[in-house]
């Protein structure tokens, strides 16, 4: 593994994501190499850490169509990274070849290890959270969605003496599923939920329906959508 910016001070599971890196972008020894990939055969959190890594990875190769390179484009590199090398009697080829060699590998693994530590600390987007407004006048809840968890703010009376609200949600197959009992002024549930869901909220007996789907009166509904 690159030991550049010493990842044997980082917590394990940042050390298991550098290895991981490293081995999806093809810059670890033949040995380490070696055994990363066994790891990632018998290991299935470092396996599904290659997984990801690979998913993540892939976006730089989208990014970009093949093509011939300059046949210059080394000389530019290593020009850039080392500056206009000294003028010295011309080397045996074998020499040549060796420290042309060196600076390749070390200018890749500088750069992967670049990458790496790019997508590893720089923040990423966060896409926009899926949000429904349920109003019924002086009655309503605003739901927002958002890497699995879903977020509900309550407005208005609380349910009447022995009974609650309940919150479904209701996709393409039109059936309700319940997302749990409504009280208080902020609820968090953990959910899987899409565009497009609608969720409603019902009146019923207190601790919620006593079937499988809602037994009192629907109180709203409202589609989830994209935010801003």
């Amino acid at each position: 593994m690159s030991d550049i910016f010493e990842p044997d001070d980082w917590p394990p599971d940042d050390r298991d994501d550098l290895l991981a890196a490293e081995y999806v972008l093809g810059v670890l020894s033949a040995d380490e190499r070696r055994s990363a990939q066994t790891r990632s055969e018998t290991d299935g959190a470092f396996a599904e850490r290659v997984a990801h890594w690979e998913r993540r990875l892939a976006l730089l190769n989208a990014a970009y169509e093949e093509g011939p390179v300059d046949p210059g484009t080394l000389e530019k590199v290593e020009a850039a990274l080392f500056g206009e090398p000294a003028a010295t009697p011309e080397p045996a080829l074998a020499t040549r070849r060796h420290g042309a060699g060196w600076r390749l590998w070390f200018a890749g693994a500088l750069s992967a290890a670049v990458v790496v530590l790019a997508v590893l600390f720089w923040p990423q987007p966060t896409a926009a959270p899926l949000v429904a407004r349920l109003d019924a006048g002086e009655l309503a809840f605003d739901a927002s969605y958002q890497a699995g968890v879903l977020q509900v703010a309550h407005r208005g009376p609380e349910a009447e003496e022995g009974r609650d609200y309940e919150l479904w949600s209701i996709g393409a197959d039109g059936v309700p599923r319940s997302l749990g009992i409504l009280r208080g002024e902020a609820i968090e549930i953990p959910a899987e939920l899409d565009a497009g869901v609608t969720l409603a909220v019902s009146l019923e007996p207190l601790g919620g329906s006593p079937d499988a789907g809602p037994t009192g009166p629907v109180l709203m509904t409202a589609e989830l959508t994209l935010g801003d």
